[in-house]
């Protein structure tokens, strides 16, 4: 992945309002780079870009959010996950254009999306759970199976050790911390329960 995408730069400006709409200004095409206000883990961003360019590149390039990463860039291998809404995403296919109006929420803020009471040391408890677990070996992946884990046991708070496989499947794992994961993840859902 180029260190800096050509097609997106953040403006400026800033909006410091609260609220998390999102917008792509009317005169935006495929082809031109156009004001875009995204809602990123809680905080509107303009940020000026191709409609069709990826989100992963805005995050990670123009906004510094490292959690979400480049792996395969073919949606595949799950490094560049985000929750859009709550639901996880691959960032790396996802056109910038897409999250107007919606919510975008990377792994830095993915604490915020718990009550108070469930975090841990500040912590979502996936986030605290892979650490107690101690999950990741090179940690290129964590992204990736918190992301998914977290959106999954939102939906599945009581999943079974099949349900927790089969939701996380597709996910990769070079290392082999599969265990250590699938502990973590069983961990995380007892502290949500």
């Amino acid at each position: 992945m180029p260190a800096h995408s050509p097609q997106s730069t953040v403006s400026p400006q800033h909006s410091h309002s609260s609220h998390s709409a999102s917008s792509v200004t009317p005169a935006a095409s495929a082809g031109a780079a156009a004001a875009l206000t995204i809602s990123v883990d809680g905080k509107p961003h303009v940020v000026q870009a191709t409609p069709d360019t990826p989100l992963l590149y805005v995050l990670r390039n123009e906004l510094n959010l490292t959690g979400p990463r480049f792996g395969c860039g073919l949606a595949q291998c799950g490094a560049c996950t985000v929750h859009l809404d709550g639901a996880a995403v691959r960032s790396c296919v996802l056109p910038v254009s897409v999250v107007a109006g919606h919510q975008v929420t990377t792994l830095q803020g993915l604490a915020q999306t718990v009550p108070a009471e469930q975090r841990v040391d500040g912590l979502h408890p996936v986030q605290h759970a892979f650490i107690e677990e101690q999950a990741a070996q090179c940690g290129y992946c964590m992204n990736s199976w918190i992301m998914n884990s977290a959106a999954f046991l939102k939906q599945n708070p009581h999943a079974s050790d099949a349900e927790i496989r089969a939701g996380l499947t597709g996910l990769k794992c070079r290392c082999g911390t599969h265990i250590a994961i699938l502990r973590a993840v069983k961990r995380a859902a007892k502290a949500m329960a």
